[in-house]
């Protein structure tokens, strides 16, 4: 097995382009396995500054733990919620915004709930219902970012960290010289059998959208080879594992979609 390391992008069906450290190299494949994973979805009304205003990949370049911080984003993949809880644990003053009335909605409200009074009594302010209109970096001294919320509310912090969701990393990949198309979240769509709309291309992963887990992620991997390749393997199991890295954290089996 050899393993190349570059940005690759599709030249046609069977065959890439792979920018690599050393020049240009290309690939061909009877076979092709996508599993690109997915970036940060950018913010709409502001802009992401990779210093003060910073997404959830930008998180991991922070050089030192903020006083503050407002986390943009509670919603459907959990991050907002497992970085506000740590940032609180590590005893920082932490504000999580946004537009829906519950943060986790998809999960059971018993639980959210018990988790929302822990994160509170370690002095989480949650802004639930608000939207943001603005993010503004003042100067003056020390750096100080400001939230402007519909509602009016300003608010202030060392950081300011959006957890907006999430979209395929397909953008360069040049998908149309292998004559396949993304959704609008960057997302391709397969089969039972991942594959895509070309019978010698699967995806799996994040890519491929829900349930977006590591455990599924390799499984889905393992079963898009098995295709590939013509060996007879069980589908994925109807249920999964699926947790939430909050503090505290917490776990269930979820029912997937996929077979």
């Amino acid at each position: 097995m050899e393993v190349i390391e570059g940005s690759a992008a599709f030249t046609d069906p069977h065959t890439l382009r792979i920018q690599t450290a050393s020049g240009i190299r290309t690939a061909t494949s009877e076979n092709i396995l996508i599993s690109v994973g997915t970036r940060p979805s950018p913010p709409q009304d502001f802009e992401i500054d990779g210093q003060f205003v910073i997404n959830s990949d930008e998180i991991f370049n922070v050089q030192e733990i903020p006083r503050s911080v407002v986390v943009i984003g509670c919603g459907v993949i959990g991050i907002g919620i497992e970085y506000a809880s740590m940032f609180a644990a590590l005893g920082v003053n932490v504000t999580v915004v946004d537009g829906r009335r519950r943060p986790l909605e998809f999960l059971d409200h018993e639980i959210v709930d018990e988790l929302v009074h822990q994160m509170r009594d370690r002095g989480v302010l949650f802004r639930l219902g608000e939207t943001v209109e603005g993010v503004e970096v003042k100067r003056n001294g020390r750096s100080t970012v400001v939230v402007s919320l519909a509602s009016g509310k300003r608010l202030a912090a060392d950081i300011a960290l959006v957890c907006a969701g999430r979209v395929g990393a397909t953008d360069s990949l040049n998908l149309a010289a292998a004559e396949l198309e993304a959704d609008d979240r960057g997302r391709l769509v397969v089969d039972e059998n991942f594959r895509t709309t070309q019978s010698h291309i699967f995806a799996a992963g994040d890519v491929i959208g829900y349930p977006s887990l590591a455990a599924t992620s390799s499984e889905q991997g393992r079963l898009a080879a098995c295709a590939a390749f013509g060996v007879n393997a069980k589908p994925m199991s109807k249920h999964f594992p699926i947790g939430v890295y909050s503090v505290p954290g917490f776990a269930w089996s979820a029912r997937s979609n996929t077979n």
